[in-house]
């Protein structure tokens, strides 16, 4: 280095080619190429357009897997369909598998692609450069690097390789647009597009007809309707329960209803002596020491199926979120969760059963674009 010219003027940069600068980059950074191999030094043979199809294949793969993501994820049927449609079920079971099938395979595609074309056409080098200390920027740095990329560019030999070119750009491309499409899927429904139960803004414990909403719990057999009663749960207790009504008997709501993300609630009983502060506007909320909240963490919408009745805590087992039930409304206390966990109005009806007021008056799970805070 001690050798090089330090400082170049503009106009001596100027008249140097692009392979003087990169020697000149290379001798300013004490750079020595002691090894350099192209991959191919004959050029067009049957095995270098062998290999660049090769390459292209899995581009052009990589593009056609991020379209199919794309066409399934918009056009495929997602919504429920009951096993008693063998048919129907069936093809909505395929969603989640075909989903993620084809996304995998964009990604997978992609990284092979790369590995391949670095394998086949980057030229093998081994260099060895001596450690000194940094320096700034100066306009011959910047000139001398700009020729190393552009060198490293052409002998790649991506420029004259426009097969690898068009069907990288297709399959990078599709990729991104598969992403893009994955990352605001979930944010285009109107959620005033519908109303009622299916609504973004309620859930199954809405009954739109008045009609009275117990509390049932899921024994394993989604044709028995089992209620709950308050002797039912021991002090420090819970059970996880869903809504029902009279009208769901004999019919496929009576199963839908216990598979519903939205539907599952935490019914806990407190020890004796607990006081818990109450949420403001849900004061009447509980019946007693019962108290029933949603089982969807605020954080991502795992499940909260887990409490500790010595800490009155409900802890999601994803990301170890902690809710405390016996001294606040169910506020985050631990962990990444920011909001509480809605509250379900409940009450015993004249039969002694356990059964809803009403939905519950916030939105259930982790986001929600007009969700207070």
């Amino acid at each position: 280095m001690s050798e090089q010219k330090k400082e170049y003027t503009e106009a001596e940069l100027a008249e140097m080619s692009r392979d003087e600068k990169m020697r000149l980059g290379l001798a300013l950074d004490d750079v020595e190429l002691v090894e350099y191999r192209e991959q191919w030094p004959v050029k067009g043979t049957r095995a270098e357009r062998r290999a660049e199809r090769n390459v292209a294949g899995w581009f052009a793969l990589a593009g056609l897997s991020a379209l199919a993501f794309i066409a399934v994820f918009i056009f495929w049927p997602w919504d429920y369909v009951p096993p008693s449609d063998e048919r129907g079920h069936f093809i909505y079971s395929l969603y989640n598998p075909l989903v993620g099938f084809f996304f995998g395979l964009a990604i997978l595609a992609v990284g092979i692609g790369v590995v391949q074309y670095q394998k086949k056409f980057i030229p093998q080098e081994v260099a060895v450069q001596q450690r000194h200390d940094g320096h700034g920027s100066e306009e011959v740095d910047r000139q001398t690097t700009a020729a190393l990329l552009a060198d490293a560019g052409d002998k790649s030999g991506i420029a004259r390789r426009s097969l690898i070119k068009r069907t990288a750009g297709f399959g990078v491309g599709a990729f991104g647009l598969g992403a893009g499409v994955f990352a605001v899927g979930g944010l285009v429904r109107n959620p005033w597009a519908t109303t009622g139960p299916e609504s973004l803004q309620h859930t199954g414990w809405l009954s739109e007809t008045g009609e009275k909403t117990y509390l049932r719990r899921d024994t394993g057999n989604k044709h028995e309707v089992s209620l709950v009663r308050p002797e039912d749960i021991d002090a420090g207790g819970f059970e996880t329960v869903y809504p029902f009504r009279e009208s769901m008997r004999g019919t496929e709501e009576l199963e839908t209803s216990l598979r519903k993300g939205d539907a599952p609630v935490m019914l806990i009983r407190l020890r004796p002596g607990s006081k818990p502060i109450k949420r403001k506007g849900q004061e009447d909320f509980n019946y007693g020491d019962y108290y029933a909240y949603s089982k969807i963490c605020t954080h991502v919408g795992c499940p909260t199926s887990l409490f500790e009745q010595q800490t009155g805590r409900l802890l999601c087992p994803c990301h170890q979120s902690q809710f405390d039930v016996v001294n606040t409304y169910a506020k985050p206390v631990f962990g990444p969760a920011t909001r509480a966990l809605p509250q379900l109005p409940i009450t015993v009806d004249e039969d002694g059963y356990f059964v809803a007021k009403g939905d519950f008056i916030e939105p259930v799970g982790p986001a929600y674009w007009e969700r207070n805070a």
